[in-house]
């Protein structure tokens, strides 16, 4: 991966679109169209996403991607599945066949565009044996560089059930991207209220975002896995601003660990997470790198999204981003570009 190695703009938060032939009896999409009014829109499962083109978009054609990156000077993108296609909840079978079926496709866009490409697997999170034995042929036989997975699942990021694809995630040295998806595509509903006004993305993600940091801390996760790297999409959701809550909940709560009510032991475990910039206003990325720094912080785009902004590298001008993507990845730094410095919350109460 020269273009890896030696890129000035490495965007790790950035969605691809794939169709794979799943036959005749895969009924869970995607299906796709335009409204009466022109508005595109794109279907899985029951959930229906209306405003974001499908066809002829960054998102599905690599041609168009490339000529949006190099118009948005972005060097390097990092794929990962679409939330609405991770498929968490139907049957066990159908997702390792499904998986199988879209790592190899994303592996072959991979190879033919390594100097600008680079790619996170989609997983079975409904049988973690088997989310880990998909994890290794992706990284040793593919060459995917991680994988990338949602936050429901039927089981608590914190369940000893996870535990092999998080030593699996150690043994190869790659991360895990975990961001989250709207409720109800193939399963459980959720909350009725997230379903209007686009409320499941607009907030739930960043509902979905710290509940993935409490409990991956809380839960002994990073403990029990101290190799393991994970990045939490669009800046951690809410976590900058519950920070210094979540820090005394982890003291004072009765079902606080003893380790966990030392002082400093939650700033020391949130330092280890990764987080994009991937946030709605420069209000909100001042305030992210205020409490996090900026040394496990990455770029992130949401490319082509509904909610891309007109500064679509979000945050690129901070020194060290790219560096940090290549650390993400299990990557030795570039010799050419700054370290990041370690000036947030985490970090200051860490040392």
């Amino acid at each position: 991966m020269r273009g890896l190695d030696t890129a000035n703009t490495i965007d790790c938060h950035a969605h691809v679109r794939i169709e794979v032939d799943m036959g005749s009896s895969w009924s869970h999409g995607p299906e796709y169209g335009t409204d009466s009014d022109g508005k595109p829109w794109y279907r899985i499962g029951n959930y229906q996403l209306r405003g974001v083109r499908h066809t002829s978009s960054p998102f599905t054609d690599i041609g168009l991607r490339l000529k949006a990156m190099d118009a948005a000077g972005i060097d390097f993108q990092v794929l990962s599945p679409s939330p609405l296609t991770y498929f968490h909840f139907i049957p066990a079978g159908e997702a390792v066949a499904y998986c199988c079926r879209w790592n190899d496709a994303l592996a072959q866009i991979v190879h033919d565009h390594a100097d600008r490409i680079a790619g996170l697997a989609t997983l079975p999170m409904q049988d973690p044996v088997a989310a880990a034995r998909e994890l290794d042929r992706a990284v040793t036989q593919l060459g995917l560089a991680g994988a990338a997975i949602g936050t429901d699942f039927g089981r608590s990021l914190d369940s000893a059930d996870l535990d092999p694809l998080w030593a699996k995630a150690c043994e190869l040295d790659v991360p895990i991207f975990i961001h989250g998806g709207p409720a109800g595509i193939d399963g459980p509903a959720g909350d009725p209220n997230l379903r209007r006004f686009d409320l499941d993305v607009v907030s739930g993600f960043a509902a979905q975002g710290a509940i993935a940091v409490g409990t991956l801390i809380y839960g002994g996760v990073l403990r029990r896995h101290p190799a393991l790297r994970v990045c939490i999409s669009d800046g951690g959701g809410s976590t900058p601003f519950l920070a210094g809550r979540m820090r005394q909940a982890g003291m004072k709560r009765p079902w606080a660990e003893d380790w966990l009510k030392e002082d400093g032991a939650f700033e020391r475990e949130l330092a280890r997470l990764w987080f994009d910039t991937n946030v709605g206003d420069p209000r909100s990325l001042a305030f992210l790198v205020d409490v996090m720094g900026t040394d496990h912080l990455v770029m992130g785009t949401n490319f082509a999204g509904w909610d891309q902004q007109t500064s679509i590298k979000k945050g690129a001008d901070i020194p060290g981003l790219a560096d940090n993507a290549r650390r993400l990845l299990g990557r030795r730094p570039s010799a050419a570009l700054p370290a990041a410095p370690a000036t947030g919350l985490a970090e200051k109460r860490a040392g």
